[in-house]
């Protein structure tokens, strides 16, 4: 087994609290990094949590898991907190990882930590992969806690209530905001490779949770039934046995290449200098774009047979356009001194008949016209805002589509031009 270690150290949370953290490493380099979020209540180093990330680090993939506000060693008020700041706080931990290692590319979430993760997916553009283990597909399911109590918080605005033979502030906020997740539209609109882990006899959150979740989640989605599993995972067997089936499953996800022994590879490390594109693993077109510290997607619309994760090639291409012409133009009214506030850009690409575009300089077939619409702020004259629309042309990208261009294409190790 690969020998592990584990960083313990703080970061800022969402509110501004130092949130306790435990980062648990592989022996080697890791091939890719996670998040996991522990149940309602719990801590980071409950036994379900601890087990799967150091068996996850078996596997190569490091682990972040650290305390939610106001719970084990964070700082803040639990009173204070709610669905709502959980997904805050793993965006805030995502952040973390993304400044000091390398952002998170699996989502790992248990109980109400796996709706937490559902939800915080859509703002994490990195994580290709999530994980939930026996989790409520509405995060008002946790009100069965204390239901007894749910009159007197309506009513008095909080309540003082046990929960696994710990004592708990549960306010009116955290009721009304679980209240106002919307699950539904948040699965439907994933656009992440989904593995679903449930136990058929989980007495805490019944198994027609993972079939909700299921039916709602798109393709690529998984389940797997963790036979005579208890809730919190709290005997050793099962909490390794998903560790496992984890660190398999996400070899598709985290490195599209795997070594002869089934493991990831370690991904190359692009040219400080270069963009490197490389396939997702989601669906047929999903494109992983890195660019130095940068992460981006690109993909197709399911119209044209992709999962629409990402901008299209040409969306790029309009998009390099766009950024350009607007640094250009900020450079040079900058140079000049001129009041500039701002400059917007709209770009749209279609291929035309030539004859339907007296401007493009062709007479027959088709030709791909990029409108670009123009939006100026500022106290201009009207000779400065002409010289601006003179100077979008002279963007370096404008020059290049315009220019001849060759493109040299050859094997990796191939060292011919």
């Amino acid at each position: 087994m690969t020998h592990i270690t584990t960083e313990r150290f703080t970061f800022t949370g969402a509110a501004g609290d130092e949130l306790a953290a435990r980062l648990d490493l592989p022996g080697e380099s890791p091939t890719a990094y996670a998040l996991f979020a522990h149940c309602f209540t719990c801590s980071k180093d409950v036994f379900a949590a601890s087990r799967i990330s150091q068996g996850l680090a078996s596997h190569g993939v490091a682990v972040l898991r650290f305390d939610f506000t106001g719970l084990g060693h964070s700082e803040g008020d639990f009173a204070n907190t709610n669905f709502s700041s959980n997904v805050q706080d793993l965006i805030a931990a995502a952040d973390h990882l993304r400044e000091t290692r390398d952002a998170p590319a699996l989502l790992v979430g248990h109980s109400l930590g796996g709706a937490a993760v559902l939800a915080a997916a859509p703002h994490l553009p990195e994580v290709r992969a999530i994980a939930t283990i026996g989790a409520p597909f509405d995060p008002a399911h946790i009100h069965h806690l204390f239901k007894e109590h749910t009159e007197t918080i309506e009513e008095s605005g909080e309540a003082e209530v046990q929960i696994a033979g710990r004592s708990f502030t549960i306010t009116r906020q955290l009721l009304e905001d679980t209240r106002q997740q919307a699950m539904e539209e948040t699965l439907r609109d994933l656009k992440r490779a989904l593995l679903i882990f449930h136990s058929p006899i989980d007495n805490v959150v019944g198994i027609d949770n993972a079939r909700r979740i299921y039916e709602q989640a798109r393709h690529p989605k998984s389940f797997v039934s963790l036979d005579q599993a208890d809730h919190l995972l709290t005997q050793k067997a099962d909490a390794v046995y998903v560790a496992n089936v984890l660190a398999a499953w996400a070899t598709r996800y985290l490195q599209p290449d795997a070594l002869e022994d089934g493991l990831p590879s370690t991904r190359s490390a692009p040219e400080s200098d270069a963009v490197f594109v490389r396939e997702a693993g989601l669906g047929r077109f999903a494109q992983d774009v890195t660019v130095r510290q940068h992460a981006l997607r690109a993909d197709e619309p399911e119209s044209y047979g992709g999962t629409d994760t990402g901008p299209t090639p040409y969306d790029l291409l309009l998009s390099a356009l766009g950024a350009c012409t607007g640094m250009t133009i900020r450079m040079y009214a900058d140079r000049k001194k001129w009041p500039l506030e701002r400059v917007s850009v709209r770009l749209s690409h279609a291929r035309v008949h030539a004859k339907d575009c007296a401007e493009c300089g062709f007479e027959e077939g088709k030709v791909d016209r990029i409108e670009r619409t123009l939006q100026i702020e500022g106290d201009l004259d009207e000779a400065q805002v002409a010289r601006l629309l003179e100077i979008a042309d002279r963007c370096p990208v404008h020059r290049t589509l315009h220019g001849q261009i060759h493109v040299a294409t050859r094997l990796q190790g191939d060292d011919q031009d």
